[in-house]
């Protein structure tokens, strides 16, 4: 009959399909993995996943850390973490990720020099993601923070559906076109099922540091509706300080150089109902 025929021809295009993607296959030894995105560049993602990196393990002290920097064309993790050099190989041909502040890091930034421009197409830039996520050696990691490329691309989808991932954090700020962006990041996430644990709305008001009046430079509490109109939660408020943007420059991230700062704080607070909202993890 008709009807059957429709069925096996739906059946056969499923099968299809389905050989197209690739098998999602845990990272060896990383229990939990944790993305940072955003849609739009410039919004202080990558300040916020080192961030949240370090407020993750400053936590809970018997908890291991690491951070991958996925961002192939604009790695930035290594000044942020002021690390340098190239990573070792093990007898396996894995490299070793560099360390500092207790945390294990990975990035391109470590197998090119500093000033060298990335300038490779598509394949070359999925071909070192899948070196960066499956060659090296990160040890027994309760969480993995993977850094993100703005955007909504090649890098973002693979990541997806290569590895399991715990759950994906948006950056944004509160300005309408960073909106547009996160908005787009947000449905991405969901049409490749990895759960969206909130919004952090950064750089939500500046402080004058003499006359300590507020201004909201980059709007008031657009993250905020946003988050209503997805249905997500807002992990937190992280203020535009330049406290933040110095330490990071400087290779001393706030959470470890001023942990008694209310950004510090801020991003402690957000490390905090990251767990909260995490599954159990595997034992």
């Amino acid at each position: 009959s008709s009807g059957s025929g429709d069925e096996a021809l739906r059946d056969k295009r499923a099968r299809i399909l389905s050989r197209g993607l690739p098998k999602q296959k845990p990272i060896e030894g990383v229990k939990q993995v944790v993305v940072v995105a955003s849609g739009k560049g410039g919004v202080g993602k990558s300040t916020t996943a080192v961030n949240l990196a370090l407020a993750l393990a400053a936590n809970d002290s018997a908890k291991e850390v690491g951070l991958l920097d996925a961002d192939i064309y604009g790695p930035s993790i290594p000044k942020m973490m002021n690390l340098k050099g190239n990573p070792e190989l093990t007898s396996k041909n894995l490299m070793r990720p560099l360390k500092n502040y207790g945390i294990a890091c990975m990035s391109m930034g470590f197998l090119i020099e500093e000033t060298a421009p990335v300038v490779w197409r598509g394949l070359m830039v999925m071909s070192a993601v899948e070196k960066l996520l499956r060659q090296v050696d990160w040890g027994q990691l309760d969480y993995l923070v993977i850094d993100m490329p703005p955007g909504t691309g090649d890098v973002q989808l693979s990541i997806s559906q290569n590895i399991p991932i715990a759950g994906a954090v948006i950056v944004s700020t509160p300005q309408d076109v960073a909106l547009l962006d996160a908005h787009k990041g947000a449905e991405m996430f969901r049409k490749v099922h990895v759960p969206v644990l909130g919004l952090v709305q950064n750089m939500s008001v500046f402080q004058c540091p003499k006359c300590k009046h507020e201004t909201h430079i980059f709007g008031t509490d657009g993250v905020r509706d946003l988050a209503k109109t997805l249905g997500l939660d807002i992990l937190g408020d992280v203020p535009l300080h330049i406290n933040i943007r110095e330490t990071c420059d400087s290779g001393q991230p706030v959470v470890i150089s001023q942990p008694q700062s209310d950004a510090a704080k801020a991003y402690l607070k957000i490390a905090m109902e990251i767990l909260r909202r995490l599954p159990v993890p595997p034992a």
